[in-house]
C-alpha cells in the first residue's frame, strides 16, 4: 500500500453557469423526469452525499455564488472554501482547494466538477483501490470510459504540489500530461465520469 487511506475530496463549484442559465450546482438530480429523486437533491448534495463516503471531509470550492451554495453545502455536512477570484479560472479554484487540504494536514485528494452527475458508488470504490493500491511513483488515478479520461480523479502529495507550483492561468489536463508516467489511468463502466452538463439541452438529455 503506497498510498494511505483517508483522503480529502474537493468539489470544484465556483463556476457561473453562465450557459445554463442557473447555478449548475443546483440543478435537481435526478432530473424529475426520472422520477424518485430526493426532495431537494441536487446536483451539488448528490456530489457531496457520494464522496463523503469515501472520504474523510468534503471541501466544497465556491465563488462569487457562495451565499446560494453555503446552506446546500452545510446542510449536508461539508465544508466550504471560497476562491478570492474566481474569475481566474478552473484551475485557480482547483489550486484553492487543494491548498486547503494542504492546510488541514492532509496529502491526498478525490477531486471533481460540480456540473456533471455524480460517478456511481462502485466507481467510486474502484478508484479509491486503485489509488490505495497504486505504486509509490503514482501520483493521480483517473477514470478512463470508452478511452476518454473524467471525474473524479484522485491525486496524491507530488501531484498536489506540481497543481499548486502551476501557474493559475494552467489547467489541470497540461499539468497531467506533463506527468504522464505518474499517472494511473483506470477504466470504469460509468459513462457518467466524463459527462459535462453546460447547457439546458444537455441537462434535459439526462432525462432521457
Amino acid at each position: 500500500m503506497s498510498h494511505a487511506p483517508g483522503l480529502y475530496a474537493v468539489i470544484l463549484a465556483a463556476g457561473q453557469s453562465t450557459r445554463m442559465g442557473m447555478d449548475k450546482a443546483l440543478l435537481p438530480w435526478p432530473p424529475a423526469a426520472c422520477g424518485a429523486a430526493p426532495a431537494g437533491q441536487t446536483f451539488l448534495s448528490a456530489a457531496i452525499r457520494g464522496l463523503d463516503l469515501f472520504s474523510d471531509k468534503v471541501i466544497v470550492v465556491v465563488g462569487k455564488n457562495e451565499n446560494n451554495l453555503a446552506p446546500v453545502v452545510y446542510a449536508n455536512g461539508a465544508s466550504l472554501v471560497r476562491n478570492p477570484d474566481p474569475d481566474r479560472g478552473q484551475f485557480s479554484s482547483l489550486q484553492v482547494g487543494l491548498q486547503e487540504v494542504l492546510n488541514e494536514g492532509r496529502d491526498s485528494a478525490m477531486v471533481t466538477l460540480v456540473d456533471r452527475p455524480p460517478a456511481n458508488t462502485s466507481t467510486l470504490q474502484t478508484l479509491c483501490s486503485a489509488f490505495t493500491d497504486a505504486a509509490s511513483d503514482i501520483w493521480a488515478v483517473v477514470p478512463e470510459f470508452n478511452g476518454k479520461h473524467g471525474h473524479p480523479y484522485l491525486v496524491a502529495r507530488e501531484m498536489i504540489e506540481a497543481f499548486l507550483k502551476a501557474a493559475p492561468s494552467a489547467n489541470a489536463r497540461d499539468i497531467e500530461h506533463q506527468n504522464l508516467r505518474h499517472v494511473a489511468y483506470v477504466a470504469v463502466d460509468d459513462p457518467l465520469v466524463t459527462l459535462n452538463v453546460d447547457t439546458p439541452e444537455e441537462y434535459a438529455a439526462l432525462s432521457k
